[in-house]
């Protein structure tokens, strides 16, 4: 006896070997053949393409590298402090929401504990 899965009730219900053996989710095999370009384009090689216009702004990596390789000890600076005043301000500010941040949360932790009074 074979058994297929009905649609219509959500049981099993018995079936013939052929309707067990292809259930009604899949579909029969499609051809293995590759469907027809709609937009035929040919592609083409990065070397053929024209050159674009070059970025002329000045490459600062080399400069930053030298910055943040230099040896810790020699001026005392963690990574994230060595380009000044902007990096002071940002991990400054990033503290002071971190802070903050904590307080409030521990507030908000105090007042949910807290019963509210009936009247």
């Amino acid at each position: 006896m074979y058994y297929r899965f009905s649609g219509v009730t959500q049981r099993l219900v018995g079936a013939a070997a052929s309707a067990a053996y292809s259930p009604q989710g899949l579909k029969p095999l499609v051809s293995t053949e590759s469907p027809a370009l709609i937009f035929g384009t040919t592609t083409k090689l990065a070397s053929d393409l024209p050159a674009t216009d070059s970025f002329l702004g000045k490459n600062k990596v080399p400069d930053l590298q030298k910055i943040f390789q230099s040896d810790l000890k020699a001026d005392g600076l963690p990574v994230h402090l060595k380009r000044g005043v902007p990096d002071r301000l940002l991990y400054r500010t990033t503290m002071a929401l971190t802070i903050g941040g904590t307080i409030y949360c521990l507030v908000a932790l105090y007042m949910a504990s807290q019963p509210r009074n009936q009247k």
